[in-house]
């Protein structure tokens, strides 16, 4: 019998909460059969909302956490002094194995101290990058770092376009996944002190299939699997990805209304258009995972809806499921 994949949701993180948490998690459980999900939060605010489902009882579990990390509170700190968080009783419940991966839209800034502090880092990796995965015109790319690490050195980015690899791989079943190196051109000689130096470590890089610079208007072509970059620039990428996506399919659904005609012929493309513009929607994708604990931790955005922790949880039965934790630390440790 198939062993159930353990993931803790917290129910008390982000824009949402308890609402959409509660309700990706009894939708998760309904869509997959191989999941136990432990709601971590306030338990009387938790039962209040599970009231209005049915749900299968015997995979869903609370586990009671009476502090909330506000997401103004500095990191550090709200890791030190809320012991009793939803956040840090999630992370605490990975690092002792009593889960298998965690899911959060609460505080971006504590989560990312609380997996490297609390779950731990492989040995070897210097910093774990936040990598979600954006649509292309081919397929998906994975787009590393899009937030965790914003004064990036070359060795940095070298490890992402390692672990980046590796997830394509494992997750994704891309083979030689191409990497590129976001840039504000393609020529070797372009860009800041970073990408430069990085360019030169990555070209020497056997294990890796490095295919050069990537200009922003090419990303969506994906002629690259792995986009490598510093924080500040995935996270400007991944937010203009998901606002001119949003814009995209409000303006199709608005022209499609607009008279009888476009009704008609609405109604005929119904089916294509909305596996189509489905494609552009960021939360089919689940959340971005921490790479590079020893761990799975998830971090879905702060707005995040109900959807997105579904396929964020579905999301954790993969890293679980093909052990991309344990397969970073393989490589790592064999370049110890």
């Amino acid at each position: 019998m198939r062993k159930l994949v353990r993931v803790v949701v917290d129910t008390m993180g982000g824009d949402y909460a308890p609402v959409e948490p509660v309700k990706g998690a009894v939708d998760a459980l309904k869509r997959n059969n191989h999941i136990l999900v432990y709601l971590v939060g306030q338990r009387k605010i938790i039962h209040q909302e599970l009231s209005q489902y049915i749900y299968p009882k015997d995979r869903l579990e609370i586990v009671s956490a009476d502090e909330v990390i506000e997401t103004w509170e500095p990191p550090v700190n709200a890791i030190q002094r809320k012991k009793n968080s939803s956040l840090v009783v999630g992370l605490t419940m990975v690092h002792k194995g009593m889960a298998d991966a965690f899911v959060s839209s609460g505080n971006t800034g504590a989560l990312l101290v609380g997996g490297q502090a609390i779950v731990r880092k492989v040995k070897g990796v210097e910093r774990a990058p936040l990598a979600p995965l954006i649509p292309t015109e081919k397929s998906v790319a994975l787009l590393i770092d899009c937030g965790a690490t914003v004064n990036a050195r070359p060795s940095h980015l070298v490890q992402f376009a390692m672990m980046g690899s590796i997830y394509m791989e494992t997750i994704m079943r891309v083979k030689n996944p191409r990497v590129a190196l976001v840039n504000i051109g393609a020529e070797e000689e372009k860009g800041n002190e970073l990408v430069k130096e990085t360019f030169l470590l990555l070209k020497e890089k056997k294990n890796i299939n490095f295919i050069g610079n990537i200009e922003a208007r090419d990303i969506p072509k994906g002629v690259a699997d792995v986009l490598v970059t510093e924080a500040f620039v995935g996270n400007v990428i991944l937010k203009l990805y998901e606002g001119v996506g949003t814009v995209l399919i409000n303006r199709v659904k608005s022209a499609m209304m607009v008279s009888l005609r476009s009704k008609l012929g609405a109604l005929l493309l119904k089916p294509v258009m909305k596996q189509t513009l489905k494609i552009f929607d960021v939360s089919e994708y689940g959340g971005a995972p921490l790479l590079g604990l020893q761990g799975g931790v998830v971090k879905t955005h702060g707005s995040a809806k109900a959807v997105h922790f579904k396929n964020s949880i579905l999301q954790c039965i993969q890293l679980k499921d093909q052990d991309l934790s344990g397969k970073i630390q393989e490589y790592f440790s064999e370049k110890a």
